[in-house]
């Protein structure tokens, strides 16, 4: 049962925003880590846990999880765009077996997805196709959501999946931790933002993707300058997540109601979720300890900045 865990946050102004050579460098140290786990590791396939931010997933029809049969990445920030290597025959019988665990979950024949779940593999591998992947959405953005012990339910359905596997898996989580990037609410959208809420801000024209992605990088300068109208990261929050699933004890997470976690980390901490369901995957097939950790709340990318991974005892 070869099995292995890394999670790690993501940005989508990595390389855009320049948070300074020292962070620069720690971040690239990190990324270094797990890149040299990586490839000792060497997975024959790739389960990645990710978010959406109103790409692929929308209000049209927003499910809590999704599996994958069939991915392609929007190239969204200059994220590399095209199909992932998806084992349909593998998703597929993931999927029916998580059904039949009691977990309800959606599944996708032509699943869009952006940068959350594709720059990890980017970071570790360099290509979107370099591994076999089975991509999970995880709902982290658009409330309602699920209680995170549901999220805890459909990683532990999944790793109960893997248990007798000859397969080297490597279940990688992308997302979190504290941050309030200036995404859409529908609660307080304009008509124009509804609406692309609702489904009309997919496939956007070059120029409307160059003007969303202005934006995010324009709230990171101000985010910088104390001038942003956003949360402020909540550094002892993501230390005290982070020592949470380094314990291996997830259950203490159930407590965390989705309307705590925004008004203390933001509404994007709900990221945390893809870590959640990847370490409960972990965690059902045996005590695992985490072997790597790194930490650093970015504001240039406006994010909480964590990178971990983990093996089984």
């Amino acid at each position: 049962m070869p099995i292995a865990l890394a999670a790690m946050s993501h940005s989508p102004l990595l390389g855009r925003v320049d948070p300074g050579p020292d962070t620069t460098s720690a971040v690239e140290s990190a990324f270094d880590s797990v890149r040299r786990f990586v490839k000792d590791f060497d997975p024959d396939l790739i389960v990645c846990f990710s978010p959406d931010h109103y790409n692929g997933f929308f209000y049209d029809l927003m499910p809590p999880f999704c599996v994958g049969y069939n991915a392609v990445s929007i190239g969204d920030y200059g994220s590399q765009a095209g199909p992932l290597d998806v084992p349909a025959d593998t998703s597929r019988a993931l999927a029916e077996y998580v059904l039949d665990q009691g977990v309800d979950l959606a599944v996708s024949l032509r699943m869009e997805i952006d940068h959350g779940a594709v720059q990890p593999l980017e970071i570790v591998y360099g290509s979107i196709s370099a591994k076999p992947v089975i991509p999970v959405f995880v709902n982290s953005v658009a409330p309602p959501f699920v209680p995170l012990a549901r999220v805890r339910a459909l990683g532990a359905a999944i790793g109960r999946y893997f248990a007798n596997t000859e397969q080297r898996v490597l279940f990688l989580a992308s997302g979190g931790l504290s941050h309030d990037p200036p995404v859409p609410r529908l609660a307080t959208a304009s008509a124009e933002q509804r609406e692309a809420l609702l489904g009309g801000g997919r496939h956007l024209s070059p120029d409307a993707r160059d003007e969303r992605e202005r934006r995010v990088i324009r709230a990171a300068h101000d985010f910088v300058a104390g001038k942003a109208d956003i949360k402020e990261l909540a550094p002892e929050w993501d230390e005290r997540f982070l020592d949470i699933v380094a314990g291996g004890d997830l259950s203490s997470l159930d407590s965390w109601s989705p309307q705590w976690m925004t008004d203390v980390a933001g509404n994007s901490s709900h990221e945390i979720r893809t870590w959640v369901a990847a370490y409960a995957a972990l965690a059902a097939l045996g005590e695992y300890r985490v072997d790597f950790r790194f930490y650093r709340p970015i504001k240039e990318f406006l994010a909480g900045f964590a990178v971990t991974t983990a093996v089984l005892e």
